[in-house]
């Protein structure tokens, strides 16, 4: 419970709404507004016998009952004679605010709040020590993605509650979403095996992430970048469900076929320690005369079709077992790639890697990070969402194998409903889309309509944070980043630089 000593800033009292009830009370403030500003946002406390009541602060707003009634202002100040200068209205301006409870603070944890506090109980401003064990923040370590301005307290969120059970970054197109760099930055930065490093991936889809690997980048050391254009598919680890996946109008009984070629190709070379190309395996297709005349000549057509891509070799490259390290972030730039297709084949086939390569502990626990996410994983048929299947399969089986999916998205309506369920924790940043506001006030776990309709008003940087890494919702402004992404220009100087 809160100790006396705490700094009191108001009195509950009983208005004509019926409060104090177990949802919600009203107090009014006993500091002038030079020794206190209360905001709307901001956590109160309140003491009592079972325990300290902690509510969040919905409205605030002034009242003054010489300026209640319209007809009495308007006749005084008519006559030429202000109400101020008869009456001593300034001594009854009062500011009352009103307050949610989330819950009690007890000696055995946290518990829903099921009967009113009292009138006349004092109101405290709680101590960051025991706002911070309320949300369900860390004291020093974990993610530190910015403060409660209003309380002066850092949001450190536990790495486990926030990333195991996946997050996704919601917002609209210049609200702040690249500083999901920030969200994973301090576990690159940490250098030191016992803080518990895992390696991330992160798909750039519009390069706004190569400043990281710049000469000045306090990261550089920490990241590696590898630009589109040299991706490569070992071939001879494809699967015919994976040539189906990257060919969706290949039917089951030609990938069976197919199957049956890649089979005989993976005894009589894989196994002797060689591999094998796409036109490898259009000449065993060619040469095998037990295969239907169409199905041949249809998956010869698809194969060559891949094949044109030039993304299938005979090695992969990079090597997924190799770059990915503890403590390290890789960013697979696809801002070169105009198709979506081909950035989708790159997505899938990666993910597949690595998800198999956590399976058998080849590679770190890692934490992957799709921007652009419904471009990659939207809500829409096979042949439109290549890389749709295995994202979908990691958000529901990643957990088990320490492997996290951050999903960043500016249209969340048009996400995959799966991928973006199993996101157990939000960060909203800007959202004014009524679409997109409806579908996240349906996705996002803990969030009231209150929080919702916040949401179109908040600043560049300023997010809400929602889910499983909080016990409430928390209004957070984002620390500054201290490295840089991409350089961004407005209209004029990119003009000029044009003409120059």
């Amino acid at each position: 419970m809160v100790k006396i000593s705490k700094k009191n800033i108001g009195i509950i009292i009983v208005d004509e709404d019926n409060t104090p009830n177990p949802d919600e009370f009203s107090l009014v403030l006993t500091k002038t507004e030079d020794e206190f500003q209360l905001q709307k946002g901001m956590y109160v406390l309140v003491s009592t016998l079972e325990g300290d009541v902690i509510a969040s602060v919905s409205n605030v707003y002034k009242t003054n009952r010489y300026f209640s009634s319209p007809s009495a202002v308007r006749a005084y100040e008519t006559s030429g004679k202000t109400l101020a200068s008869i009456f001593p209205a300034d001594r009854w301006e009062h500011i009352i605010a009103k307050a949610k409870p989330l819950g009690i603070l007890t000696e055995i944890g946290i518990q829903r709040l099921l009967y009113p506090v009292s009138p006349g109980e004092t109101v405290y401003i709680p101590d960051n020590e025991i706002l911070a064990k309320f949300l369900g923040l860390e004291k020093t370590n974990g993610l530190n993605l910015g403060a409660i301005n209003q309380h002066n307290i850092n949001v450190n969120l536990n790495l486990t509650r926030f990333l195991q059970k996946h997050a996704a970054i919601l917002a609209i197109s210049g609200a702040g979403k690249s500083y999901a760099v920030s969200v994973i930055k301090k576990n690159y930065y940490q250098e030191k095996k016992t803080q518990g490093r895992v390696s991330a991936i992160l798909f750039d889809i519009h390069g706004e992430y190569k400043g990281l690997g710049a000469e000045e980048s306090q990261l550089r050391k920490h990241v590696e970048i590898f630009p589109g254009a040299v991706i490569q598919f070992a071939t001879s680890s494809l699967s015919s469900r994976q040539f189906a996946i990257y060919q969706p109008q290949i039917t089951s009984a030609q990938t069976r076929e197919l199957s049956k070629i890649l089979s005989k190709m993976y005894h009589e070379r894989v196994k002797k320690g060689e591999t094998y190309l796409i036109k490898d395996i259009i000449n065993e297709l060619e040469l095998d005369e037990q295969i239907n005349v169409r199905s041949k000549e249809a998956l010869i057509g698809w194969l060559f079709s891949l094949e044109e891509t030039r993304l299938f070799g005979a090695a992969e490259y990079p090597s997924l077992q190799d770059i990915l390290k503890p403590g390290k972030l890789v960013i697979f730039d696809l801002s070169e790639f105009t198709s979506l297709k081909l950035k989708q084949m790159i997505v899938s086939y990666i993910l597949f890697r690595i998800f198999n390569l956590r399976k058998k502990n080849q590679v770190p626990p890692s934490t992957i990070i799709i921007e652009e996410a419904h471009q990659l994983c939207p809500d829409a048929r096979l042949e439109l969402a290549i890389s749709k299947s295995i994202i979908e399969t990691i958000a529901r089986e990643g957990r088990k194998f320490f492997t996290s999916l951050i999903l960043v998205s500016q249209r969340p309506v048009k996400l995959s409903t799966t991928a973006l369920s199993q996101c157990n924790t939000h960060v909203i940043m800007k959202i004014l889309n009524p679409y997109d506001l409806d579908f996240i006030g349906r996705s996002s776990e803990g969030i009231d309509r209150a929080t919702l309709n916040a949401i179109t008003g908040l600043g560049v940087g300023e997010a809400v944070i929602v889910g499983n890494a909080v016990n409430h919702p928390i209004f957070v402004k984002i620390r500054e980043r201290r490295t840089k992404t991409m350089e961004t220009q407005s209209l004029e100087e990119s003009a000029k630089s044009y003409e120059s």
